[in-house]
């Protein structure tokens, strides 16, 4: 098991280090604005998949059930790569394995432009885009709030979680507006470009460890020595698992997670674009929609940390999956060729409530799990992506099967009452009972 702030907390820096002074900006947070940019850079893949199944049907003719296929690998890797990424950093370092996936994002998306069969895009943005962004997803903002920070981890948490919500708003306008100008092998080279320049600040400035700089975690009493690389990457990802499947709060968190990708990568972002055209929206005036939501993300993420450092994380995601559970049900009835009011109103609160889930959903791992929780969260967002994958697929064939997403909208808000009610039956675990080990 790794060493933490809590376990390997000692007096003295190690030899040839120094004991840091009091500062008033800590490099925690240059650390952390890292992240933030890497984050956004990596995005970009997030915003493409709902831009491409209109252009690859109509260009390939792949029905939508085939590209949501190819969605599905890519969100259900992108969420089973998390854990063993987040191993992985432990045992080489999050610097070498971040710029690795980056590599690999870059390669899957810029392959794509010579495919001519639908196995290409399964193996390009399904299996290598897949593998890529699972490298960099939310493992890796838990991984480095756990490394940099003992204070503010809520608020952090939230921050970071935001950056992906930045990415999409930052390139969903743009890329639309490519698609539908050019063609979709412009915006996948987009995002190929996009993911490689983020490299060399990755490489430059994104340390692994407080101690590589001499520096206290951001809020610790005592300095940290960096930990020992730990060796066998997966096995420790898989015995963790095993541990913690023994557990009832892993089972409600995945459970509870797994409805979260599924109402928001899955169904919103991978088919309201499509679905608002069904109903004769201009495509690039939903993908607006869809940059709106990831306006509001950011501050909804954002406040959603700061609630999780005040309030009790189980009751705040039960606020937050019932009123998206309401909001989807509602949403059937606000589809026009045109945008209004109450469509506006769904857009806002959807974007406040998107990744809301993200801070407590940690601060609950970090509870039950303490030193594992980043390896725990990463199995957890695995079932997110899974729950994600599902949906992705399941409402493309529901579109070809019934001519609409009606019933899609509607199932994904009574899963979202079930994951209301979930939540709030998560254990609050004892002050003094020593948290689950790997």
């Amino acid at each position: 098991m790794t060493q933490t702030s809590e376990t390997a907390a000692v007096e003295e820096p190690p030899a040839g280090g120094r004991r840091p002074g009091r500062r008033r900006f800590h490099r925690a947070w240059s650390v952390a604005a890292v992240t933030f940019v890497t984050i956004i850079g990596a995005a970009a893949f997030r915003s493409v998949p709902g831009l491409f199944i209109d252009p690859l049907h109509a260009e390939f003719g792949w029905s939508r059930g085939t590209i949501g296929a190819a969605v599905s690998v890519n969100l259900a890797l992108y969420g089973l790569t998390a854990p063993f990424a987040a191993a992985l950093m432990d045992r080489y370092g999050i610097r070498r394995v971040v710029a690795a996936a980056l590599t690999v994002i870059a390669l899957g998306s810029g392959l794509t432009v010579w495919m001519t069969a639908a196995w290409q895009l399964l193996l390009c943005w399904g299996l290598l885009v897949g593998l890529g962004s699972g490298s960099m997803a939310l493992a890796f903002a838990a991984t480095v709030t756990n490394r940099w920070f003992t204070e503010r981890r809520g608020l952090v948490t939230g921050i970071l979680t935001a950056a992906s919500a930045s990415g999409q708003l930052i390139f969903l306008p743009v890329l639309s507006w490519i698609v539908t100008t050019h063609d979709w092998r412009p915006a996948a080279v987009t995002v190929a470009l996009a993911a490689l320049a983020v490299v060399p600040f990755v490489w430059l400035l994104l340390h692994d460890h407080p101690a590589d700089v001499g520096e206290k975690p951001y809020g610790a009493e005592k300095f940290v020595p960096r930990p020992a690389p730990v060796p066998g990457a997966a096995r420790r990802a898989v015995t963790v698992l095993s541990s913690v499947v023994r557990t009832g709060p892993f089972w409600l968190l995945a459970g509870t997670f797994a409805i979260c990708g599924a109402s928001t990568n899955g169904l919103i972002q991978t088919h309201f674009v499509p679905a608002s055209h069904d109903h004769g929206m201009p495509v690039t005036t939903a993908a607006s929609l869809l940059a709106v939501i990831g306006v509001f993300d950011v501050v909804g993420t954002i406040a959603s940390g700061w609630f999780t450092d005040r309030y009790d994380a189980r009751r705040l995601l039960a606020v937050y999956y019932a009123l998206r559970g309401v909001s989807l049900l509602f949403l059937p009835l606000l589809m026009a060729p045109g945008v209004h009011p109450p469509m506006l109103f769904f857009i806002v609160f959807y974007g406040l409530d998107w990744v809301a889930t993200v801070p407590p959903t940690l601060a609950l791992c970090r509870e039950h799990y303490g030193d594992d929780s980043p390896i725990v969260f990463g199995w957890v967002l695995a079932a997110h992506q899974v729950g994600a994958a599902v949906i992705a697929f399941a409402a493309g064939a529901a579109r070809d099967a019934f001519g609409s997403y009606d019933v899609v909208w509607q199932a994904s808000g009574a899963l979202c009452a079930a994951a209301a009610l979930m939540a709030l039956v998560i254990r609050r675990r004892p002050r003094g009972e020593p948290a689950v080990a790997g």
